[in-house]
């Protein structure tokens, strides 16, 4: 194990395979934390599809469109900008925990402020009060930022595993109650507010770092910066990615909104639950190797192939059995979502593309290039978007998938530019998991073909998304040889493990 030096913050800096071992060890409880996190969404999602009305969610699908777009100015990229930092000091912390304070406070103004703005542009005098509530979390969220930055700079992921699956838990059971209590879209807004109290006091509680007064000239300026460039990024992300939500609401109402969230949050969430568990790691690691290329291409392009290995079957899961989806999670009156989920889930797969590669600039510190990449596919998303609003939200779920797979290869040169990275690296990291997607693909045609009129949608479902998973790990692992990529993952994983036994026992 490498040499190591710790810092206030309890960031361990190490160099050799010592890295590469907490990466994975991260990556893996990461990985299934986001799964446990996923398992209590799809739960929670079946209760309240049931106890709640289309319109109750069509209401929220409106007042997120605001809460997001002010979420995104939510820790100003500040935390970003710690865990991207080589070195901070105390100071600096401290400093920027009191501007990501005073940032949540104003945050939770604006959204007073904006409300009557969102009702007269819904014409929906209800999502005043729902506003001024969702925005109160804002004020939790500035106070939580630079306690979870430094534990995902530590990369202690287990304790943030340990907080998140909790603070959903929480969240979810106050959900739940407050729809049998008959309080219909107000259960939506108890589960948002709820989860930011719970996360702010999980993270306080396992990261009691306490914060000492501002100081000017502490060196924060050029963190700011850094935020500022990141957070100008996730403001365009944020008109890429909630475009269709907002104009479906306004051209179609809340009754089409509701049919349409439901659809692109169920065949979003898996890759968002993936990428988020995959990424802060990623981030974190490839942040404290951003100066020895070599390395960094090695480490991204792995963690890129698994990522894409592990996606290719789920897209292709949700497009062949997305009735039998709807049907089993939502129940029969949303039927009218499975057309529109079918047609999203091409999104997943360019997710799981395209992210990653975003991150490896804003790792590397090249901000200034991600927000023009940023700023141009924006554009374009949000024109494929427009381009379908008049066919109703199925042209619009149509238009949004269509404009992100066409933007994959843009994407991919314009990040790559720079870096050790080539295209036959990215051919290779990729290949063999599309080859295997279309081989299950014709496996979950036939499947369709012979069992869709036979069997009941649940069992149907369970036998069909089963062929479909054990035949691509088959031909991925077995077929085409990838068996011993992810055995040396267990492998440094199992080496990990038994270092912090050893360590332990010392």
């Amino acid at each position: 194990m490498g040499e190591l030096s710790t810092r206030f913050d309890g960031t361990a800096r190490s160099t050799g395979d010592d890295l590469k071992q907490k990466s994975v060890r991260s990556a893996v409880v990461a990985v299934c934390a986001q799964g446990a996190q996923f398992l209590l969404q799809m739960a929670t999602t079946m209760l309240l599809a049931r106890l709640l009305s289309v319109e109750d969610f069509g209401l929220q699908g409106m007042a997120v469109v605001l809460i997001s777009f002010l979420r995104v100015f939510t820790d100003g990229g500040l935390g970003a900008a710690t865990i991207q930092r080589l070195e901070v000091t105390q100071e600096q912390i401290s400093t920027l925990f009191w501007i990501n304070v005073a940032v949540g406070v104003a945050l939770a103004a604006s959204s007073v402020l904006l409300a009557p703005i969102l009702v007269a542009f819904y014409g929906e005098p209800r999502l005043y009060g729902i506003i001024v509530i969702l925005g109160v979390a804002f004020i939790f969220n500035g106070m939580a930022a630079q306690h979870r930055a430094m534990i995902v700079r530590g990369m202690h992921f287990v304790t943030l595993a340990k907080i998140d699956v909790l603070c959903l838990a929480i969240s979810s059971a106050v959900g739940v109650v407050v729809a049998l209590l008959g309080w219909h879209y107000w259960a939506l807004v108890a589960m948002s507010v709820v989860n930011s109290m719970a996360g702010v006091a999980g993270v306080w509680l396992a990261h009691p770092w306490m914060p000492g007064p501002p100081r000017r000239k502490c060196g924060v300026l050029s963190m700011l910066r850094f935020g500022w460039m990141s957070t100008c990024n996730n403001f365009l992300v944020f008109l890429a990615w909630n475009a269709d939500n907002m104009l479906v609401g306004r051209y179609w109402g809340a009754d089409a909104l509701g049919v349409y969230g439901r659809a692109y949050q169920l065949a979003t969430m898996p890759i968002h639950q993936l990428n988020g568990a995959i990424s802060g790691v990623a981030f974190s690691a490839l942040s404290r190797i951003q100066n020895d290329d070599e390395r960094l291409a090695r480490s991204f392009l792995r963690g890129f192939s698994v990522l894409v290995s592990t996606t290719v079957p789920v897209t292709v899961v949700c497009a062949m059995f997305a009735d039998e989806i709807i049907r089993v999670l939502l129940g029969d009156k949303w039927m009218e979502a499975a057309p529109i989920f079918r047609l999203l889930t091409p999104t997943a797969l360019a997710f799981a593309l395209v992210n990653p590669l975003s991150l490896l600039l804003i790792s590397t510190g090249r901000v200034g290039r991600g927000l023009i990449e940023t700023a141009t596919t924006t554009t374009l998303v949000i024109l494929g978007i427009v381009l379908g609003l008049s066919h109703g939200p199925k042209g619009v779920a149509l238009g949004y998938s269509l404009a992100l797979v066409l933007l994959i290869i843009p994407i991919a040169a314009w990040s790559k530019h720079g870096t050790k990275i080539t295209w036959a690296d990215l051919r290779k990291a990729v290949e063999k998991p599309l080859l295997a997607g279309v081989v299950v693909s014709a496996v979950g045609l036939i499947v369709r073909i012979t069992l869709a009129e036979i069997l009941p949608p649940l069992p149907y479902l369970l036998i069909g998304s089963g062929l479909v998973l054990g035949v691509y790990a088959w031909v991925l692992l077995i077929a085409m040889g990838e068996k011993q990529v992810y055995l040396d993952l267990a492998n440094q994983l199992f080496r990990g493990n038994r270092a912090d036994t050893q360590a332990n026992a010392n």
